[in-house]
């Protein structure tokens, strides 16, 4: 079974009126490739953007004491599932 591991995703998204932000997201998957996925998933709809509005300059595995946002270092802690 393959373990998940925590991505950097560092990058620019160019909005709605044009303005450029910069953004670090950090996301669970298994590969490189869902990490990704999953970024263009959730910053097209929290901002209404194609994927070609957001470049990615970054992506690189991190180790669970490098990770800023506590909701996913609370989800890396996790050693098990359960799904009732």
């Amino acid at each position: 079974m393959t373990e998940a591991r925590t991505f950097r995703v560092q990058g620019v998204m160019r909005l709605r009126n044009g303005e450029r932000r910069k953004f670090t997201v950090y996301v669970r998957g298994l590969t490189e490739k869902e990490a990704l996925e999953k970024v263009y998933s959730n910053l097209g709809s929290r901002h209404k953007l194609t994927r070609r509005h957001i470049t990615v300059l970054d992506i690189s595995a991190v180790s669970e004491e490098e990770i800023d946002d506590e909701y996913v270092r609370a989800l890396a802690a996790i050693n098990r599932l359960v799904v009732r």
